[in-house]
């Protein structure tokens, strides 16, 4: 390897396409990627590997990086008695789930970094998350523990092989679901009780500090309140949406959210800002929208819109993972701010009302708790309402919007001077799934064109760059695109696809949906028990081939697996999406017994399956004006659970091979017609707008 990056000798990541494995390729720890010839050489040199997963725009991973893996006495030790190996944890979310588990099973938490020593044959005896370089506060440091743990390598070997092994085995144990039951409609109550129960009623969310979106949980809430009309479980949803979209963890002068709070009122943020968080929370916004007609909500969403549009997207069209916590060195710089910083920018006027309103501190407005952060600087948030805001300083609600659009433009042409924080450009094909998804329900609840061509852009990119004959693959960056697609890819892609086929009524997306559901049932479904492992049956042979049903930061692949069932059953009429769906909540139905809350995105699917829904057909030309009037009337609405199919002269042919049920839905000519099933019983068509409505109850 030559020495490269002033001076500095490049390890063997350099060759590779993560930016988060390149941010590593001149540590002088000599780093190795995921593949055989690391562990050849774990074998030949009979050495223990030091596993090391993270991921880009990761706080902690930069931390141990420069605390530890820059340092000189650290790599000296990995170097000479490991060897280690750096895996970008959102390119390789097979073997990070892998390893995580371990890490949970052994410590009772997990996180990232998330460090790992284990055999050559990849079987783990240690875990651990951030590790010092030097012990203090009772936590052991790598100086310390990489030798201790040496020489029980060299000399207790059997021991370690033994609790190898036990661990081994414990893991295909927890990756092993054996259902059998049935779950039915009292599941949704109790999950609406057990997130009722550690919902925050005076900051909203749920549980304590640290703090997270959990958009999964919103949208199975609005559910259960469009079905039971329980106020509390709205109220709970607008709490939440409300105090997420003042706080800190919103960012309110360059839009979008930061990835979680770090205490319980929405203020402080860990300012990392992901792909799949915005997505999750304009679904969550513009559903709340549609439910209670607050033009907040909708807002809120069109930011995010923004944000993403603006910063996290191609020129290809495919949608970037993320933006860094930190810039110069220091996390949050990017987007804190002083008063002196907004006496010099502003007017004396405005400087005293941007101040004022958002409630900035001489000494800065927020507990510097981790020393993260620079003193005396201030994260913009909101304690008032536009409406509270208009009447303390006399004024309308339109002008104060106004003014704070105009104050917020100047602060965001300044803060685009500031060294932006990094941004990881990679497109994942499963992240990109659920923001397809997100702006092709935006684009036709808020009938917005340019929403709809940014989802049809991204799909296209997806269908174009990221599929390898009939199958997707992971991970594209700069023209490179490699890792087989994992369950997340297929059906947050197919998720994508069959919102935008709803939007635009492009029987492509459609069949894509279909062809991509398909390939989910041979590679990845378990015939025998039911449900979807992470991994394809011709994936990588690794220590265990799991199964996921919990949902985290984003829903689990089976959970949006089964939504995707449910909803393409509904679409085609035909019983095999529905045959899988049910096999796949018997496998589960232990677990979601066991904790709804932990599966709130899989009780959408089945509100969508037990509840109340609507197929709807509807029979006529788009260009008609008597078309678009019939279709904004169904899209203004909040109803949930249904589909919407379009047979139009144009396309016929192509839906109804798709779709044989609808060949013998006709119209009338300049007319157009809709027909409504409820629950598989169909009432007869209508071709007004007030006739549509009754039968919607809407």
């Amino acid at each position: 390897m030559e020495n490269l990056n002033n001076g500095r000798k490049a390890n063997h990541l350099i060759n590779e396409k993560s930016p988060y494995l390149l941010q590593h390729a001149y540590n002088p720890v000599d780093w190795y990627p995921w593949g055989d010839e690391a562990f050849e050489k774990a074998k030949r040199e009979n050495k223990a590997i030091f596993l090391s997963i993270g991921y880009s725009t990761c706080h902690w991973c930069h931390v141990m990086e420069h605390e530890s893996f820059e340092d000189s006495s650290v790599a000296e030790i990995m170097n000479k008695y490991f060897v280690a190996i750096k895996v970008d944890r959102e390119e390789r979310p097979d073997i990070d789930n892998i390893y995580m588990t371990v890490c949970q099973m052994l410590t009772g938490s997990g996180g990232w970094p998330l460090t790992i020593i284990m055999t050559p044959d990849k079987k783990p005896f240690y875990a651990g998350t951030y590790i010092p370089k030097e012990t203090r506060y009772g936590r052991i440091g790598l100086l310390e523990l990489l030798p201790k743990i040496e020489n029980v390598w060299q000399n207790e070997r059997d021991k370690i092989n033994e609790n190898a092994a036990q661990i081994a085995s414990k893991l295909q144990s927890v990756s092993y679901f054996q259902g059998g039951g049935t779950v039915d409609k009292s599941i949704f109550a109790k999950g609406f009780n057990s997130l009722s129960s550690i919902f925050d009623n005076k900051n909203g969310g749920f549980g304590k500090a640290p703090k997270f979106p959990t958009s999964q949980n919103l949208l199975f809430l609005l559910r259960y309140w469009n079905s039971t009309k329980d106020a509390k479980a709205l109220q709970m949803v607008e709490k939440t949406l409300t105090q997420m979209r003042n706080g800190g963890i919103f960012d309110q002068i360059g839009f979008g959210f930061h990835r979680y709070s770090t205490d319980d009122h929405w203020l402080l943020p860990h300012f990392e800002k992901m792909l799949y968080d915005q997505a999750m929370l304009a679904l969550a916004y513009t559903e709340t929208f549609q439910a209670t007609g607050n033009e907040l909500y909708k807002e809120t969403a069109e930011q995010i819109f923004t944000y993403v549009l603006r910063d996290l997207t191609s020129d290809e069209g495919g949608f970037y993972s993320a933006e860094d916590a930190d810039s110069d060195g220091e996390e949050g710089k990017f987007y804190v701010w002083s008063i002196d910083d907004i006496n010099r920018l502003l007017n004396k006027e405005d400087a005293e009302f941007f101040i004022d309103v958002y409630n900035f501190k001489k000494n800065g407005n927020f507990t510097e708790q981790t020393k993260r952060i620079s003193t005396e600087t201030n994260i913009p948030h909101l304690t008032l309402s536009l409406l509270q805001i208009a009447k303390k300083y006399g004024a309308s609600v339109t002008d104060i919007k106004g003014r704070i659009e105009r104050i917020r433009k100047t602060l965001f042409e300044e803060r685009e001077k500031r060294i932006h924080p990094f941004k990881d450009d990679k497109i994942l094909t499963d992240w990109n799934g659920l923001m397809i998804a997100a702006l092709s329900k935006a684009g036709r609840v808020f009938d917005n064109v340019e929403y709809t061509k940014a989802a049809e852009k991204a799909a296209d990119f997806i269908l174009r760059n990221l599929s390898s004959g009939k199958r997707l693959l992971h991970r594209y960056r700069k023209g490179d695109a490699v890792i087989k697609g994992n369950l997340d890819d297929y059906s947050f892609f197919t998720f994508g696809l069959l919102e935008l086929y709803e939007t635009t009524f492009k029987p492509e997306y459609l069949r894509k949906a279909m062809q991509y559901t398909e390939i989910m049932r041979i590679h990845f479904g378990d015939n025998k028990d039911g449900g979807f492992y992470f991994t394809p049956d011709d994936g990588e042979k690794l220590l265990v081939r799991t199964k996921e049903i919990y949902d985290a930061a984003i829903p689990s692949g089976n959970s949006v697996a089964f939504y995707d069932l449910v909803k393409l059953g509904r679409i085609t009429a035909d019983t095999k999406y529905e045959e899988l769906s049910s096999k796949l909540i018997k496998t589960f139905s232990a677990n979601i017994e066991q904790n709804p809350t932990g599966v709130s995105f899989l009780l959408t699917g089945l509100q969508f399956e037990l509840g109340k829904s609507f197929e709807i057909v509807i029979v006529g030309e788009k260009s008609s004006a008597n078309y678009r009037q019939m279709l904004k009337t169904i899209n203004s609405k909040y109803i949930p659970n249904k589909v919407l199919i379009l047979i139009d002269a144009e396309k016929k042919e192509e839906i109804t091979k798709l779709a044989p049920f609808t060949k013998n839905y006709t119209g009338t000519e300049n007319k157009t017609i809709v027909y409504v099933c409820e629950n598989y019983v169909c009432s007869l068509p209508v071709n007004n707008k007030e006739n549509l409505m009754k039968l919607l109850k809407i």
